[in-house]
């Protein structure tokens, strides 16, 4: 990952070496702004597709929270929705039991999510590549029957209901067309990816990259290596908790699929799709796997998903690096072009 190049924009690259935080360029200031404004837009141009926006979002920062510790970390894990799965579970319980203020239900979420990120990266960090994916995976399996086990609380495979959300703000309805939703989550993703963005293009998000790419290295400059990773980790945690509630609290249910293998492999299609290791693969693997998956959805509701299968393939064999990496090729193919054409 650390050879492809990075597109210019919307490209999250890193710097390598110093102790400062990246400059970010206008112009990639530009292409964020033109982002987030294109997904504010659709509550003014797809209203009735608020819900599934808001879930773009969601997904969105799971995916982003999955690459912090795969994509820039390098800790290979395949059971995040374990994460995703205690927050929603966090918030969810707290609504159904009377506590259904959705900004402390969020800091619940994070809480438990960061608490168990903690406990696990203990084992993960120490572990190879092979043994963290076992770990991983055990992780949310357990996670997922004991789950399904104590079905008197979480509602099993029938699922968390009966919640009950109070106003935004004590104002503000989760209303049936999702409009309150999607600019509760909007806000709520917007805020936590700008802390992300902070933390990846910090000292400390440029050790992470250098621990990525060369952990020998920065074991001899003295970098607290498992330290480093553990922390990652946890905040990687944190936020698919964070992101796990928001979808509990913006559809009031909590299927136990959300903490399920099949959520984990989910979110990786999406990262994989979008470009791991960028700042905004996640968010764009989002954007196109939401929209893809619901218009084949509609288009042919019996084999929707082999056509959805046949999209991703696609994707993957031509933009080598996910959609990032493509859009990085075609910047760079312009600027040759116009390098020659002067």
């Amino acid at each position: 990952m650390s050879g492809v190049a990075r597109a210019p924009g919307l490209q999250g690259g890193h710097a390598s070496g110093g102790a400062h935080s990246v400059k970010t360029p206008r112009s990639q200031i530009a292409a964020e702004v033109a982002f987030w404004a294109a997904l504010a837009s659709s509550f003014f141009l797809m209203p009735e597709q608020l819900t599934l926006m808001s879930q773009v979002l969601i997904f969105g920062l799971f995916a982003v929270s999955l690459d912090m510790a795969l994509g820039y970390a390098g800790i290979l894990t395949v059971g995040h929705a374990a994460f995703f799965g205690a927050g929603a579970y966090a918030a969810g319980l707290l609504a159904k039991h009377g506590w259904g203020e959705p900004i402390s239900g969020l800091a619940a979420a994070l809480a438990v999510g960061l608490a168990l990120g903690w406990l696990l990266s203990w084992l993960v960090v120490r572990g190879t590549d092979l043994a963290r994916l076992m770990i991983t995976i055990a992780v949310c399996v357990l996670l997922y029957e004991l789950a399904n086990r104590l079905s008197a609380i979480t509602g099993g495979t029938d699922g968390l209901q009966g919640m009950a959300v109070s106003p935004l703000l004590g104002r503000f309805e989760f209303d049936f067309f999702g409009r309150t939703a999607f600019v509760y989550s909007f806000v709520v993703v917007l805020g936590v990816f700008l802390v992300v963005r902070r933390v990846l293009r910090s000292p400390f998000g440029m050790a992470l990259r250098g621990i990525h790419d060369n952990r020998k290295r920065m074991l001899a400059l003295g970098t607290p290596v498992d330290a480093r990773l553990r922390m990652a980790y946890a905040f990687s945690a944190g936020v698919a908790a964070v992101a796990g509630a928001l979808l509990a609290q913006t559809t009031q249910f909590v299927g136990i699929e959300s903490i399920g293998f099949n959520r984990s492999a989910e979110v990786l299609i999406i990262l994989v799709l979008g470009g791991t290791g960028r700042l905004y693969g996640g968010m764009l693997g989002a954007v196109v796997y939401m929209l893809v998956h619901d218009r084949f959805a509609d288009m042919n509701p019996q084999y929707w998903m082999f056509w959805l299968g046949l999209f991703l393939i696609a994707a993957v064999l031509v933009g080598r690096g996910g959609l990032m990496g493509l859009l990085a090729r075609l910047t760079q193919g312009r600027r040759r072009d116009a390098g020659g054409a002067a």
